[in-house]
This record gives C-alpha cells, sequence and structure tokens, in this order.
C-alpha cells in the first residue's frame, strides 16, 4: 500500500509539474533569430539550456526573423498566440524600425498592440528595449529610446532597458558588420535578458 501511495504522490507530483510548464515565445528581429551564427549558438538556445538548468520544464519557441519590423511582428502576433498558447512573450523588436528612420510613434503603437494582444491570449509579456548607434543624432534617438521606457510605465510590463548592454559598440562583441552580436556576446545577452525573465516563469 506504501508503494502504491509513493508512486500515486510521484504521478500527481509530475502532473502538477506538466501542468504548470509553460511556452515561452520570443518574436524578435535578427539578433534574436542569431543572425551569422548557428541557430544554436544564439541567446535564444542559451535561454532554452538555461531554463533545463535551473528546473524549469518551460520550452522556448524561437519566432524571430531577421529583418523583421514592429509592423512585422504585430501582423504576425496573432497566428502565433493561437498555435502556441504561450504563457510568457518577449518582444525583441524595434531595432530595424530605428534603422529604416520609421516614426518612434509608430512603433510606440505597434508594441502596444502586440502587449495588448498577448495579454489578451492570457500571456505576461517582457520588453527587450533597444538604442540606435548616435550616427542617428541626437533627437531621433532619444525619442527611439523613450518608446520603450514610456511603453513599460504605461503599459506596467516588465522591461530590459537596454537589451544590448556591454555588447552595442564593444570590441570584439559585435560581426563585422557592426550591427549583429557575434557569438561571444550571447551569453551577454541571456545575462542582460535572464534576471527579467525568471521571476515571470
Amino acid at each position: 500500500m506504501r508503494v502504491w501511495w509513493l508512486s500515486a504522490g510521484l504521478a500527481l507530483y509530475c502532473l502538477a509539474q506538466s501542468a504548470a510548464a509553460g511556452t515561452l515565445l520570443v518574436v524578435g528581429d535578427s539578433i534574436s533569430a542569431g543572425a551569422g551564427l548557428d541557430i544554436r549558438q544564439g541567446w535564444v538556445s542559451l535561454l532554452q539550456t538555461r531554463l533545463k538548468d535551473e528546473g524549469f520544464d518551460d520550452q522556448v519557441v524561437n519566432a524571430s526573423i531577421s529583418g523583421d519590423t514592429s509592423a512585422g511582428g504585430q501582423a504576425r502576433l496573432p497566428a502565433l498566440l493561437a498555435a502556441h498558447k504561450p504563457s510568457l512573450v518577449v518582444l525583441e523588436l524595434g531595432g530595424n524600425d530605428g534603422l529604416r528612420g520609421q516614426p518612434p510613434e509608430q512603433l510606440q503603437q505597434n508594441l502596444a498592440s502586440m502587449i495588448e494582444h498577448a495579454r489578451e491570449a492570457g500571456a505576461k509579456v517582457v520588453l527587450l528595449g533597444m538604442r540606435l548607434p548616435p550616427n542617428y543624432g541626437v533627437r531621433y534617438n532619444t525619442a527611439f529610446a523613450k518608446v520603450y521606457a514610456q511603453l513599460a510605465e504605461q503599459e506596467k510590463v516588465a522591461l530590459v532597458p537596454f537589451f544590448l548592454e556591454g555588447v552595442g559598440g564593444v570590441p570584439g562583441m559585435m560581426q563585422a558588420d557592426g550591427i549583429h552580436p557575434a557569438q561571444v556576446a550571447q551569453q551577454r545577452l541571456l545575462e542582460n535578458a535572464w534576471p527579467t525573465i525568471k521571476p515571470l516563469l
């Protein structure tokens, strides 16, 4: 009888653990798609490994596409939410909007819409903030950077202020194009995001 009880208890525990496990959906651009790298070397793959190492059963779905903009992400998100039913959505978008000189107001509207859709689907949201190279000018760069802080405050979502902290513009941390993080930088990207992601799992 005692053996049965232990087995039943273990089965219930495993069932509870399985039920608690969720899906973490990353919607981003080339930075999260691992452009120029083997996808297994990218920070999103490292995130899946970190989850496993720390005892989380959550599965990571990387829905990032190189070259994507906030408008592209907004268009793709409803189908992704329906297909994967994530408990947490990580938004890493906006860099391409900025590099193309698109209005920061449009970026903010697109990201706000994505946050709303994710919440309606029952998911929490983490926003990964971006900044632009200085050659885009102080006025535009300032307006661009404010988008993420304003969204985080208005929508009450978790924010990593600058996802490329310690990577962007740092010698040896970027690929030859000066735009995409090198392999050596992927662990730093994970460390930048992990303290914000972990409490929401």
